[in-house]
């Protein structure tokens, strides 16, 4: 099993930098891609970033958001800067784990409320 643990969060001004942090623990192989999703109330939950071999980003968060690794700890970092009321939404952390010979395992955090308002 895996464990993720997101943190940040929370109320940011218009323009303002929020960073959100999401921690795995339990059977993660060296094989896997970190990243993050959100969702708003009645729309289906969409990426954000991940990062993997590759990093990819939403459209519409690119130059704003960056997403990074540190491998030792199983970690990923979302930073968002420039945020938009928009971005209002709950952000998920989502590991994608690839074992040998076995089905590709995805895990998903609890969740965390972000809001841009003044």
């Amino acid at each position: 099993q895996v464990q993720l643990v997101e943190s940040g969060g929370g109320l940011v001004q218009p323009g303002g930098s929020m960073s959100l942090s999401c921690a795995a623990s339990g059977s993660i192989f060296s094989d896997y891609v970190m990243g993050w999703y959100r969702q708003t109330p009645g729309k289906r939950r969409e990426l954000v970033a991940t990062k993997g071999a590759t990093t990819k980003y939403a459209e519409s968060v690119k130059g704003r958001f960056t997403i990074s690794r540190d491998n030792a700890k199983n970690t990923a970092i979302l930073q968002m800067n420039s945020l938009k009321p928009e971005d209002t939404a709950v952000y998920y952390c989502r590991i994608e784990i690839v074992r040998p010979h076995a089905p590709i395992s995805v895990y998903w955090g609890q969740g965390t409320q972000v809001t841009v308002s003044s």
